[in-house]
């Protein structure tokens, strides 16, 4: 005969489970306080600085963060949670279709990005967060991929580079953001419309061939019409 065992319950630390709820109850506290204080001060801000702005010791904030590239990837982290992703989310999931939804897209991202300066400065002088910058485009590359897969699904286009296309917009709207935010030479809403001109004629380009990589290169590619000089 075999014995039958139930198997133990499984004993839960309530304490450990609270204080880790604590903890990163209080980190995302601090975070929150040095955006702000990044917001106030600017991205040249100091850990001692953020600490008095925040109105605690720098040992309460070594507690919490290893150094400061710890905290700028957790600023980054943040930032890209509560503002830029759900923003993208939210311009992805538009009722708009074609050339507005495609500078609507621009827009949102280049706009969110724009109305933090100091945090985006912050964020891109530390090398140590590249990586989280990385992530956070990635994620929005995947979703834009996502939307394109499906539109052109629903038409019966060939959606094999759907995610190619989807990594080269959203790697080149980011680099050109950032080097305008690093020199900004143009208002926000021009180069919000030259990224669009680039946009929106690439993908009239990839329409006009169904998403087909055969039928791209079975067409004649000539030179653009130059106009006349005036």
């Amino acid at each position: 005969m075999v014995e039958q065992f139930s198997a133990a319950p499984v004993k839960v630390d309530g304490r450990k489970r609270r204080w880790h709820k604590h903890k990163v109850e209080r980190r995302n506290e601090l975070v929150d306080g040095t955006l702000e204080a990044i917001r106030r001060r600017g991205r040249h801000v100091s850990m001692d600085e953020i600490a008095a702005d925040i109105g605690v010791s720098k040992t309460v904030l070594y507690r919490y963060f290893v150094d400061k590239n710890d905290l700028t990837t957790a600023v980054m982290m943040r930032f890209a949670q509560t503002t830029l992703i759900p923003n993208m989310t939210k311009a992805l999931s538009s009722n708009l279709d074609g050339f507005d939804l495609t500078r609507e897209i621009i827009r949102v991202y280049v706009q969110t990005v724009a109305a933090e300066p100091e945090p985006y400065r912050f964020v891109m002088a530390n090398g140590s967060a590249s990586k989280n910058v990385a992530d956070s485009e990635r994620i929005i590359a995947r979703m834009l991929a996502v939307m394109l897969r499906r539109r052109m699904s629903a038409v019966g286009m060939d959606t094999r580079g759907a995610e190619a296309w989807a990594y080269m917009t959203v790697g080149g709207v980011q680099l050109a953001t950032h080097s305008w935010m690093s020199d900004p030479r143009m208002s926000a809403d021009d180069l919000i419309d030259y990224l669009t001109m680039m946009s929106w004629n690439a993908l009239c380009g990839i329409v006009e061939v169904r998403g087909s990589l055969e039928m791209f290169r079975e067409q004649p590619h000539p030179p653009p019409l130059l106009p006349a000089p005036d």
